[in-house]
C-alpha cells in the first residue's frame, strides 16, 4: 500500500514589495505549522520522503514540521511542484522512487486541491464533502492506493482516509 500525504503550506503574508515566490509565513502559518506537525506526528503520519515547493512559505513550513515528525526524514526541495497544476503535481507524484512507502508533498492551491480530487475515488463522505468544498491552509489529505508502485496511480484509485485542518484537529 502507499500513502500520499498533500500538505498545502500554512497561512503565509503578503508583505508590500515582496515576489509572490518569497511571502513569509504569517504568525497564523507559524502556529499551525507545529500544530499539524504534533498531529502527524501523533497519528504516525511520518513520510519516508517530503518533497517541497522552492517557495518561501512552503520551505517554512516544512522546517517547522521537520523537528518534530523527524529531522532524518529525507526531503528535497521540488520546484515543479511551485504554483505548479494537478496535472504536474501528480506527475512529480508518479516518478517517486520505489521503496517509498508514504510520500509527503507540501505544495500550493489550486494545484493541491485539485490534484486531491482527481486522487480521492472514496473515503468518509464528510471528508470528501470537506474537501470538495475548500482545502484551507495548513490542510491535509492523507490518500491511501492498493497500487504497488506511484507510477500506477490513476485518478479516483485512492481512498481519502482523512482530511484534517487546523481547525477540525480542534486549533484553529
Amino acid at each position: 500500500m502507499l500513502r500520499l500525504l498533500l500538505l498545502r503550506h500554512a497561512k503565509s503574508d503578503w508583505p508590500d514589495g515582496v515576489d509572490d515566490h518569497e511571502r513569509p509565513l504569517a504568525e497564523r502559518g507559524r502556529r499551525a505549522s507545529p500544530l499539524m506537525a504534533r498531529y502527524m506526528a501523533g497519528e504516525g503520519l511520518i513520510p519516508d520522503l517530503a518533497l517541497v515547493s522552492t517557495a518561501r512559505r512552503t520551505q517554512e513550513t516544512w522546517e517547522l514540521l521537520r523537528p518534530v515528525i523527524g529531522d532524518d526524514t529525507r526531503w528535497r526541495e521540488e520546484p515543479r511542484i511551485y504554483e505548479a497544476p494537478a496535472r504536474v503535481i501528480l506527475d512529480v507524484v508518479r516518478t517517486a522512487e520505489p521503496g517509498i512507502g508514504t510520500l509527503l508533498v507540501v505544495g500550493h492551491n489550486p494545484g493541491l486541491h485539485d490534484a486531491a480530487l482527481r486522487l480521492a475515488g472514496s473515503g468518509r463522505e464528510s471528508d470528501l464533502t470537506r474537501l470538495r468544498q475548500k482545502y484551507p491552509t495548513a490542510g491535509l489529505a492523507v490518500i491511501d492506493f492498493t497500487a504497488a508502485r506511484w507510477s500506477e496511480l490513476a485518478d479516483q484509485s485512492g481512498e481519502l482516509e482523512r482530511f484534517v485542518t487546523p481547525r477540525t484537529i480542534g486549533h484553529g
